[in-house]
């Protein structure tokens, strides 16, 4: 994960099995770098730095979150390599909503898992802003259910905010604030073996606001919801985010989701996957789900976006056809 332990600003770079991650501040002042490789420590200057990546730089935005360059993943089978990800450019400013599309096994969790700081990447750049320390840089919310079992819905919300050692009364304030939010109150003490299927996803979103991380990552969070509870979800997913403007990166495979939810679409080729299109949503907000989706407009972004989608469904759906 690209962030320094005391939070600040943070670059990492990477070059076969040598990755770099170092404050961005160190970096002007030409201080020695650290460089992992293998699990050993060593140090390089400014000028050998230079010499790993061919001299070149991860282009710079003052108002990025998340900044990639020809960003790529190669895991290591037993039948040989497989390549997930290429080249995949990409910044994300601060306080967007994001949203990934893209055809099955074409990197789109991949991707995720490695801006969580859950994967390394093995080719290219990757450049995460840490703006607070005090806060963690970011929560994911998994497609799978993810609350712990034994705990009530008030302790799953709350357990981001034990870790951080966060105060009794101001974590309860807290967990009742987003508790409420997601329209749990009446079930604050219930477990999880007592919540449907919508109910227990509501908790993992509340779970992860109320840990205030700085980047949101959310991995098909929706996709086992049947059609009510979802567009209930994606409402009050909305509602919530309107209050934050937290940095969003949201995968889904539904257009109609990412169309209601982002500020822009990113359409994945099939595998391996990099970045084929990049498509503004400029619908206004708030928005409200079944209103959005009645208009025109919408149905004519709709087809822009399976435009660019259909080709790379098609073609992973001939690959998988034939690989044995």
């Amino acid at each position: 994960m690209a962030g320094a332990p005391d939070g600040r600003e943070s670059i990492c770079y990477s070059a076969g099995a040598v990755r770099v991650c170092r404050p961005l501040e160190q970096r002007r002042r030409g201080r020695v770098s650290m460089v992992v490789e293998g699990g050993r420590g060593m140090a390089l200057t400014e000028a050998e730095l230079g010499e790993l990546d061919g001299g070149t730089r991860l282009r710079e935005s003052p108002t990025a979150k998340i900044a990639t360059e020809q960003l790529g993943k190669v895991f290591q089978a037993r039948n040989g390599r497989v390549v997930a990800l290429r080249e995949v450019d990409l910044v994300i400013p601060d306080g967007q909503f994001c949203c990934i599309v893209g055809p099955s096994g074409c990197g789109k969790t991949t991707l995720l898992r490695i801006l969580a700081g859950l994967e390394e990447h093995t080719d290219g750049r990757l450049k995460l802003t840490h703006a607070d320390p005090t806060k963690p840089l970011n929560s994911m919310v998994f497609q799978e259910q993810s609350i712990f079992p034994w705990m009530t819905v008030e302790s799953n919300v709350g357990y981001g905010l034990k870790m951080r050692r966060v105060g009794g009364r101001q974590r309860r304030e807290i967990v009742e604030y987003y508790v409420d939010k997601v329209g749990l109150a009446a079930f604050r003490r219930a477990y999880p073996h007592q919540l449907s299927g919508g109910m227990k996803q509501r908790v993992s979103v509340a779970r992860a606001f109320a840990n205030d991380p700085e980047i949101l990552l959310m991995d098909e969070p929706f996709a086992a919801l049947d059609e009510q509870n979802k567009n209930l979800l994606q409402e009050e997913l909305l509602k919530i985010w309107e209050e934050s403007k937290k940095t969003v990166v949201f995968i889904t495979h539904s257009i109609d989701e990412a169309l209601v939810l982002g500020d822009r679409v990113l359409v994945m080729t099939a595998s391996p996957g990099t970045l084929k299109a990049d498509i503004p949503v400029e619908f206004p907000r708030p928005r409200q789900v079944y209103e959005l989706k009645a208009s025109p407009a919408f149905g004519e972004l709709a087809y822009n976006v399976w435009s660019q989608l259909r080709d790379e469904v098609m073609r992973a759906r001939d690959e998988e056809a034939v690989r044995p």
